[in-house]
């Protein structure tokens, strides 16, 4: 697998990454069209996309870095087929190299369920591990998400 850089996303790119997005993250934060995809990705600024790519070019992995209220912040999804291999530190490690802080929300609970009725499960201890420091009194609680901010500092 090799991480591949862009800023600007094709057509097929969008929808691998819809579909990756849609099949990873809770149903509650689907995107329903490439459209509703579309406008989510127009309104991040000074976006940075890493790949986890295949040897049959499919993308199986995707970190996201952008910018928020003059913050940096991130995304990570892996496909669940390669997670627990070490490909997610991997992008990871790619996010760290140009940032000296990275901000997240992370589910932090086991209620959430997927799109194929599988339970969510919360990558919270991963980015403990990676070094990031939970912001216990900083939450977002929505309709689409409850999930509590993580930091990262060099």
């Amino acid at each position: 697998m090799k991480i591949v850089h862009q800023e600007i996303l094709s057509s097929e790119q969008k929808e691998s990454l819809l579909q990756l997005w849609n099949n990873e993250y809770p149903m509650s934060l689907n995107h329903e069209t490439i459209h509703d995809f579309d406008l989510y990705l127009n309104s991040l600024l000074d976006v940075k996309h890493h790949f986890l790519i295949d040897d049959k070019n499919i993308i199986k992995g995707w970190a996201f870095a952008f910018l928020r209220d003059n913050e940096d912040w991130f995304a990570i999804i892996i496909n669940n087929q390669i997670q627990g291999t070490g490909k997610g530190s991997l992008l990871m490690e790619e996010l760290k190299k140009k940032k000296n802080n990275l901000n997240g929300w992370v589910i932090d609970h086991e209620n959430e369920i997927k799109n194929n009725a599988a339970p969510y499960k919360s990558p919270l201890l991963f980015y403990v591990k990676k070094g990031f420091t939970v912001c216990t009194e900083t939450r977002i609680e929505n309709e689409k998400i409850s999930a509590v901010k993580i930091n990262w500092k060099r």
